[in-house]
């Protein structure tokens, strides 16, 4: 029963943690991201077991799409921007689309050259 809200606390505090270490260092990088990455090293060390994550990285990946609406109703407000610049956003999109398919592509072969 306490699965769920114990594996959303750790999830929070490691966004806490980024949100505060990013502020703190005023890094160029989000919060969020900075706290995955804490995330990430800190399962891959060891001083996390993956399953006090799991069942509330679980039930966020079960529901993802439904995390998506608000960002697309919230893209629907800028349809007269997006109209106006809407190469940029197309070039921005496929650039980074690729670069995120070859970063997780490399890490993936990485991760399992290293398993």
């Amino acid at each position: 029963m306490w699965r769920y809200p114990l594996s959303f606390l750790v999830l929070l505090a490691f966004l806490f943690a980024g949100d505060a270490l990013a502020h703190a260092a005023r890094l160029p990088l989000p919060g969020s991201v900075l706290g995955m990455l804490l995330l990430a090293g800190s399962l891959r060390l060891g001083w996390i077991r993956p399953a006090l994550v799991q069942p509330a990285a679980e039930l966020l990946i079960r529901h993802m799409a439904l995390l998506f609406v608000p960002a697309g109703v919230g893209l629907m407000t800028y349809f007269g921007l997006l109209g106006r610049e809407w190469l940029p956003v197309v070039a921005a999109s496929i650039v980074s689309t690729v670069t995120v398919m070859a970063v997780v592509g490399w890490m993936q072969q990485r991760l399992e050259r290293d398993a």
